[in-house]
């Protein structure tokens, strides 16, 4: 009798147990493990964002900002006797040490043979697109201080206006600006606009426009009237 019971309860406890695994089963995903119903999926919720997009309207409104390269925010110009001190390089730390040490090593102070000094404090620009092109003006702020071996007349500047598209050149082009500067004794204040900066029309936000002062470019000028020379009579 004893041995019934047992018997007995050890039969149910077995089917217990097999429709215990039979529900964890049903509720177990592909990977074997058991899924306690923390991790299901509400069918309703909106599915995952995908990569962001540039909308057609963000793209229309798109007009490259403009920047100014390390170097090309400023311009001096020096008198034909001046001898411009070359750039420094990293690897003359030595040598200014030495040049600390000793005045008699230093490169000369050629600040009082400098004609004028210019620079280039704001820039801006507009777009407008027509016909899968787009059409950019590019303005550059800026001044003129003129230095000692300055003298009245009309300085001219040379500043370049490029766009690129990665390591493609679509527009560079060069502008020797004029600017007429009558007061020594001040800054004279300026204004520059390239209105004809036409590329391909843009089909992802990637364009990089530049503007400044190119150093490659012929040397800016201070124009000044002519002098006439007489000619020495014959001697007889």
């Amino acid at each position: 009798m004893a041995f019934h019971t047992f018997s007995g309860r050890f039969l149910a406890g077995l089917a217990l147990t097999g429709f215990m695994l039979a529900a964890a089963g049903c509720q177990s995903g592909d990977n074997g493990i058991l899924n306690l119903g923390f991790g299901k999926k509400d069918p309703t919720a909106p599915p995952p964002p995908q990569d962001p997009k540039v909308l057609a309207s963000q793209l229309q409104a798109y007009c490259p900002k403009v920047m100014v390269r390390d170097g090309t925010a400023f311009f001096n110009t020096y008198a034909k006797d001046a001898q411009k001190s070359k750039p420094r390089k990293k690897a003359d730390a030595a040598e200014d040490a030495q040049a600390a040490a000793d005045p008699t090593l230093a490169p000369p102070d050629d600040s009082d043979k400098i004609i004028y000094q210019a620079s280039i404090s704001d820039v801006t620009r507009d777009c407008v697109r027509a016909n899968g092109q787009l059409t950019m003006k590019i303005a550059v702020a800026g001044k003129i201080v003129p230095g000692p071996k300055f003298s009245p007349g009309t300085i001219t500047m040379p500043i370049r206006v490029a766009v690129m598209h990665g390591t493609d050149v679509l527009y560079s082009q060069i502008h020797p600006y004029q600017v007429q500067v009558t007061d020594p004794s001040v800054a004279t204040q300026f204004v520059f606009t390239d209105s004809n900066v036409v590329v391909p029309e843009p089909t992802a936000k990637d364009y990089q426009a530049y503007a400044g002062y190119d150093e490659n470019a012929p040397k800016a000028t201070t124009d000044k009237p002519k002098k006439t020379r007489k000619k020495a009579a014959a001697i007889n």
